[in-house]
């Protein structure tokens, strides 16, 4: 299962909103993948995760695979849509 997602938030996938993605990944039981301009990076590694540089606007597309699969997918939705709780 895929799904495009836009980082919204204004200083895109800095140390805590990747940190949020991370921990949240990794209560699935389930593979995700994230690609952005030929890059793929397991959503479950922070370290992954900051080196995408995702700045606002950017797209990225997230696969997963696993038991989890649909609940994992929404769940990274609603938190990405949300701006990861920042105001702007």
């Amino acid at each position: 299962m895929s799904r495009e997602l836009i980082i919204e938030n204004v200083l895109g996938l800095h140390a805590r909103p990747a940190a949020m993605l991370a921990k949240l990944a990794s209560r699935f039981d389930c593979d995700i993948s994230i690609k952005k301009d030929g890059a793929e990076v397991s959503a479950k590694s922070l370290m992954g995760l900051l080196s995408l540089e995702a700045a606002r606007g950017t797209k990225l597309l997230f696969s997963v695979d696993g038991p989890d699969a649909e609940q994992a997918i929404d769940e990274i939705t609603r938190l990405i849509e949300s701006k990861f709780g920042e105001n702007e």
